[in-house]
C-alpha cells in the first residue's frame, strides 16, 4: 500500500521502498499528475491494486466540504435599505453615520442605499418587511436605540423590535439586520454609537454586506 498527498513526500508502508521516487515505482504515471497544485485538489491517494512490483495503482481524491461565504469586497450591484428610528436620535444618528461610512468604505454606491425614517424602534419591523417584499433590496439594515426606563415599556419595545426584525427577514426572504441597541442607560448607548465600544451601526452594515453577498451570489 502506498499513499501520496499533493505537496508532500511519498510515504510507503514498506520501509525498504521509502527511498524510491514515485516515478520509479509508477513509471506509467504522468509526471504532471504527481506535481499538480494542492489548490486545485486538496489531496490524492495512490493505492496499489496488488503487489508493488506490478506497479498498478488507483488514484482517489479526497475532497473537503463546500464552503459558501459572503464577500465584503464584491459589493457591485448590491442594494441596501436602512430603516432608522428617530426616537433617541442622539444615538441613532451616530449609528446611521457609522453605517453609511462603512457602506462607502466598502464601495457601495450612494444611489444603491435608501434610508427610511420611522418614529421609533417599535415601527421598524413592519417597514423592513414591506421593503424586503418589494424585491428591490438585497439586505435591510434596522437601526434604533431602546434605553431602559423606570417602567416595563423598555422590555415590550426591545422584545418586539427583536422578534419583529427576525420575522421581517423570514417572511420577506431578505436579510434584515438587527442594529437596534438595547441599553440600560444613555452612557451605554453612546459608548456603542462611536464611543469606546465602537459603532454598532458600522458593525451591522458589515453584516448587511456579507449577508447580501451570500444570498445573492450563492443562495439565490
Amino acid at each position: 500500500m502506498a499513499s501520496f498527498t499533493a505537496g508532500c513526500k511519498l510515504s510507503l508502508v514498506r520501509p525498504s521502498l521509502a527511498s524510491s521516487s514515485p516515478q520509479h515505482l509508477f513509471p506509467s504515471l504522468n509526471r504532471a499528475a504527481l506535481s499538480f497544485s494542492s489548490t486545485s485538489l486538496p489531496s490524492i491517494s495512490l493505492v496499489s491494486t496488488g503487489n508493488l512490483r506490478s506497479r498498478s495503482i488507483v488514484a482517489s481524491a479526497a475532497v473537503g466540504p463546500k464552503l459558501l461565504l459572503g464577500s465584503l469586497t464584491s459589493t457591485q450591484g448590491l442594494k441596501f435599505a436602512v430603516v432608522v428610528a428617530r426616537f433617541n436620535g442622539i444615538v441613532t444618528n451616530l449609528l446611521l453615520e457609522g453605517a453609511l461610512e462603512t457602506f462607502r468604505r466598502y464601495s457601495v454606491k450612494e444611489e444603491d442605499i435608501t434610508v427610511v425614517s420611522v418614529p421609533g424602534s417599535f415601527e421598524i419591523p413592519v417597514v423592513a418587511q414591506k421593503l424586503g417584499k418589494t424585491g428591490a433590496y438585497d439586505a435591510i439594515l434596522c437601526i434604533g436605540a431602546v434605553i431602559r426606563g423606570d417602567t416595563t415599556h423598555y422590555d415590550a419595545v426591545a422584545n418586539s423590535a427583536a422578534s419583529g426584525v427576525l420575522s421581517a427577514g423570514l417572511s420577506s426572504g431578505v436579510p434584515c439586520i438587527f442594529g437596534v441597541l438595547t441599553c440600560d442607560d444613555m452612557d451605554q448607548a453612546l459608548n456603542r454609537a462611536g464611543g469606546k465600544s465602537g459603532n454598532k451601526g458600522a458593525e451591522a452594515a458589515l453584516t448587511a454586506i456579507e449577508m447580501a453577498s451570500l444570498c445573492k451570489h450563492h443562495l439565490s
